[in-house]
């Protein structure tokens, strides 16, 4: 078993413009409201010890607010933060690496307790697709 780290390092980060457009080109989606998730295995990650990047999003057009929107995706990287181990752990033994987006869809900030919960359903989803 490894050691559970609840860090969230650079090099977890969605950041590469190539990769996100590939992602929304190529990359399979469901959604678990109040997200929409985008997903796709990948092969060209740097090597590294974390097998999914991630990036988060929330609308311009529904937050106008840029504090609105920052709140929301502090909230979603805190609740992945927490949870994420379980996903890395499968992904790990099967040595395989991820490419994930979600995209925050509600019209108002849902509050911490909700989006963990809704961050666990999307890592079971992601566990059991991939």
């Amino acid at each position: 078993m490894a050691i559970k780290t609840y860090s969230f390092k650079k090099e977890e980060r969605l950041k590469s413009r190539k990769l996100i457009e590939t992602l929304f080109r190529e990359g399979k989606a469901f959604s678990v409201f109040p997200y929409r998730i985008i997903y796709m295995p990948v092969t060209t990650l740097p090597v590294n010890k974390f097998p999914v990047q991630i990036g988060f999003s929330a609308s311009t057009r529904r937050f106008p607010h840029a504090t609105d929107r920052n709140r929301i995706k502090r909230l979603s990287r805190e609740a992945w933060r927490l949870q994420k181990q379980e996903l890395y752990d499968h992904l790990h033994a099967e040595s395989r690496q991820l490419a994930v987006f979600l995209i925050y869809t509600d019209k108002k900030i849902a509050d911490f307790s909700t989006l963990q919960a809704k961050i666990s359903v999307i890592l079971k989803q992601l566990k059991n697709s991939y």
